[in-house]
């Protein structure tokens, strides 16, 4: 048909007009791609559109409906735009090496660019993007594992973050196995509480939550992480997620509340199972210091019933109430004298330039650390770890150094 033959010329035109190269060279810094920066663009259009086809195909095989006859034509368009040749050669075979090049995502991109760039048929192109579409789904949420949030409710990435696993963290297998059962119930689609981990300061709670995120990113699990001074984007931000093929965390890090303030009213009104309440595809895990997540006062009490339980005011047990909407409470106690010192040592084994300190050295040294620093955690185990590697470190360098 001469008019669609047409229209296909006119939008490859409209396409490569709208995209000159200083456009692609800061997307490529940006974005941190190698090669063919045209392919990467393209690319990163079709994994950025999120339109009912390829919402109907994410985390899922897709379904020949007319939709995807609709997808098919669009494919038409894309094909000829892989393969055209920009006169500058070197946006062809581009070249920047920067922290940004290194993540994931951008490592996605360049690959996958690469992959629908060899394509030479609108089918053989559109198999292949819907595999990718079932395999990481698309969008924000496909480009990412860890989300924050800003003020419009729009999630954006966090990149250039350290990866955890649970095996980092030394000790706690059983918190660990608690919080990876419900986790893993949450993600086959059964029954799963909402989460509390609460516990001393340093003991490991947020890096379970975020080992658990960067473990399972393949499976479809997502973490946003969210400021109790967000907690009224929460109901905006169901909106989004309850459509969307994934399992989401929204994780309170450090919850706790003061006297005055009211936010956790927001929160209860989500996990108490009203209008606003959480879809089956998102649950809530926090971390605490405070069991009870608010700061408990004398003056709560004043209206208590004196019938032996201190808990009845009603002002205290609108306060305590929230805690009780967490059906799994995990608690981080701070390790004792010797599994912090058991803490030490697995940590120092796992590096080499530390094979010199015996035991005992190790022992005694990580002793006076703890003292001085008023506390006894894996957080301080690792702050001792990292200054001895520090120190080790020095010493190699002044002894080459010397002739």
């Amino acid at each position: 048909m001469e008019w669609f033959d047409k229209f296909l010329d006119d939008l490859i035109l409209y396409h490569t007009e709208a995209v000159d190269g200083t456009t692609l060279i800061g997307e490529a810094v940006r974005f941190g791609w190698q090669g063919n920066l045209w392919h990467c663009h393209l690319t990163l259009s079709l994994l950025a559109d999120e339109n009912p086809f390829s919402l109907a195909c994410e985390r899922r095989d897709p379904v020949r409906d007319s939709l995807y006859e609709l997808a098919l034509r669009d494919m038409e368009v894309f094909v000829k735009l892989f393969h055209i040749r920009l006169d500058n050669p070197i946006l062809m075979d581009f070249r920047h090496e920067s922290p940004v090049s290194a993540t994931p995502r951008a490592l996605r991109i360049t690959g996958l660019a690469k992959a629908l760039a060899e394509a030479e048929t609108p089918q053989a192109l559109l198999d292949k993007l819907t595999a990718y579409y079932k395999a990481h789904g698309l969008g924000m949420l496909g480009m990412g594992q860890i989300f924050r949030v800003d003020g419009s409710a729009r999630l954006y990435p966090v990149e250039n973050r350290r990866e955890v696993r649970l095996s980092d963290l030394v000790g706690y297998e059983s918190q660990k196995q608690l919080l990876l059962e419900n986790t893993l119930a949450f993600l086959d689609g059964k029954r799963a509480n909402n989460v509390l981990l609460y516990g001393d300061a340093g003991t490991g709670k947020s890096t379970s939550v975020q080992a658990i995120a960067g473990e399972y990113a393949d499976r479809g699990l997502r973490l946003i992480e969210l400021y109790k001074q967000q907690f009224h984007l929460i109901p905006s931000l169901l909106t989004q997620l309850k459509s969307r093929n994934y399992r989401f965390l929204l994780f309170l890090d450090d919850l706790s509340f003061e006297e005055n303030e009211t936010e956790y009213k927001h929160l209860k009104a989500v996990m108490e199972g009203g209008a606003e309440a959480a879809p089956e595809n998102v649950r809530i895990y926090a971390t605490s210091n405070r069991r009870h997540l608010i700061k408990e006062t004398w003056h709560d009490r004043d209206d208590m019933q004196h019938d032996g339980d201190i808990h009845r005011s009603d002002t205290m047990e609108e306060k305590l109430s929230l805690a009780g909407r967490f059906g799994l409470q995990i608690y981080y106690p701070n390790p004792s004298f010797e599994e912090y010192h058991t803490i030490v040592r697995k940590l120092a084994e796992r590096d080499p330039s530390l094979a010199a300190y015996s035991e005992a050295q190790l022992r005694s040294l990580a002793a006076t650390w703890q003292v001085r620093h008023g506390s006894r955690s894996g957080r301080t185990a690792q702050q001792f770890i990292d200054d001895l590697l520090c120190h080790t470190q020095e010493s190699e360098e002044s002894a080459h150094a010397d002739p």
